[in-house]
């Protein structure tokens, strides 16, 4: 499947770029690959007070010349949509800005993907230019209990979410990954049980696994603050759980699809705005 680069709406454009260098790669699992950056252009990241806090990364075209270094908004101003750089969406997992530095986490399938290669050959004093940041979720402190679910590409999203909470939340999180080398160590709440589901070997996006732990749980009493985010057939089945089977409020429900077996990005997001795209 041919890549589009990513439509931008007029009001992206006016994201401020930021531009910086990496400082070391680290391995987290088989299927996790953390890329920690900062350096000078670290000054120009304005960071949000979401939680949840996502970013534009922009990867050159092969074989297209830009001027270096990449200017966004003069690229865009210049050049036909069709030579801009592509565009993919990604949690900022952490921010320190004592240290002047950031990790963004990249799910990792072999060559499969854009983002996900570049993660696993990056190396220090590689660049790294992004749009951003972006957000709309804060844990509720008014809520009596949290429930997160999610596939890998929810994990770094989940897990700043989960390690905002104070230290007396309660809660329930339901993570698929793929096998036990895939369970990541999350500081969580003593009072919010991780349950980790194991595909064993399954594509994500291919099984019910999530949906039917979520749909099954024994949940705990009062008001609940939902975070739920992932492939998109997977949130398609919780809306029936939350909405249909749970009579939840849509007030208490964060649920996004992050991507769509099958798809690239350029085509899930476009898809988005469409009826059979949307949630």
């Amino acid at each position: 499947m041919t890549s589009a680069p990513a439509a931008a709406a007029d009001a992206r454009r006016s994201r401020p770029q930021t531009t910086l260098t990496v400082l070391r790669r680290e391995q987290l699992s088989p299927h996790m690959v953390r890329i920690v950056a900062g350096g000078p252009g670290f000054a120009a990241y304005v960071n949000n007070g979401y939680v949840d806090r996502y970013i534009k990364i922009a990867f050159p075209q092969p074989g297209i010349d830009y001027p270096q270094p990449l200017d966004l908004t003069a690229i865009r101003e210049s050049r036909p949509r069709e030579q801009w750089p592509f565009s993919r969406t990604y949690t900022v997992r952490w921010v320190d800005e004592t240290a002047g530095e950031l990790a963004i986490d990249f799910v990792i399938h072999g060559d499969e993907g854009l983002a996900g290669p570049w993660a696993a050959a990056a190396q220090a004093g590689d660049t790294l230019a992004f749009t951003g940041p972006g957000g709309g979720y804060n844990p509720d402190p008014a809520a009596d209990w949290h429930l997160f679910a999610g596939d890998e590409s929810a994990l770094p999203a989940i897990g700043a979410a989960i390690e905002s909470l104070p230290r007396d939340a309660r809660g329930l999180a339901f993570l698929e990954v793929d096998s036990d080398a895939d369970v990541l160590a999350l500081d969580a709440p003593e009072g919010l049980e991780l349950r980790w589901l194991l595909r064993r070997g399954a594509p994500a996006g291919s099984t019910r696994l999530l949906v039917d732990a979520v749909g099954g749980a024994t949940w705990p009493d009062g008001r609940v603050q939902v975070f739920a985010h992932g492939e998109r057939g997977y949130m398609k089945g919780l809306r029936e759980v939350f909405y249909a089977q749970r009579g939840l409020e849509r007030s208490q429900v964060s649920l996004s699809g992050y991507w769509a077996t099958g798809r690239v990005e350029d085509d899930f997001q476009a898809e988005k705005k469409l009826p059979i795209g949307k949630i």
